[in-house]
């Protein structure tokens, strides 16, 4: 667990995850998704928790709350999840095939490329290079062709 400095994760009893009603819950889900996936916020780098509960009005405990519940992660983890979603797509698809990893990660709204891998390897549990290299076509092997055999006799 030492690489990327990544830690456990702890576990801690927050009281107020039980103060939003379930249909505010799913209100506030349906309108983080909206914001987060359909309009790529994740990819502005300077888009936070505080940003997003003045967008889709409410505060940042509620966004907080609903993340929680909902997905089991935080406003960053659930962030991070689309960033290394879509730097996989990116990753795959050949006509980004002469980005670098510096250009991908910012291309979907890491600030650096050090956070970037850490949330590639957390999500994934390998790095993003090694995943491009994975993903990349092998090259086929050139397949000799069998030897006609002639028929001997003649005609």
């Amino acid at each position: 667990m030492a690489k990327y400095n990544i830690r456990e994760k702890k576990t801690k009893e927050v009281t107020y995850l039980n103060l939003v009603n379930p249909e505010l819950m799913e209100t506030l889900e349906n309108r983080i998704i909206d914001y987060i996936g359909n309009k790529k916020m994740y990819k502005e780098k300077a888009y936070s928790a505080k940003r997003l509960a003045y967008d889709i009005g409410t505060n940042t405990r509620y966004v907080s709350a609903v993340l929680n519940v909902r997905f089991g992660m935080n406003y960053t983890s659930f962030v991070n999840r689309y960033r290394v979603s879509e730097a996989m797509q990116i990753l795959k698809d050949d006509r980004y095939r002469g980005m670098t990893m510096e250009d991908v990660s910012s291309m979907v709204g890491f600030a650096n490329r050090q956070s970037f891998y850490a949330a590639f390897y957390r999500f994934e549990g390998i790095t993003p290079r090694q995943y491009k290299l994975s993903s990349e076509p092998k090259p086929e092997k050139m397949k000799v062709p069998e030897p006609i055999e002639q028929d001997t006799q003649e005609q």
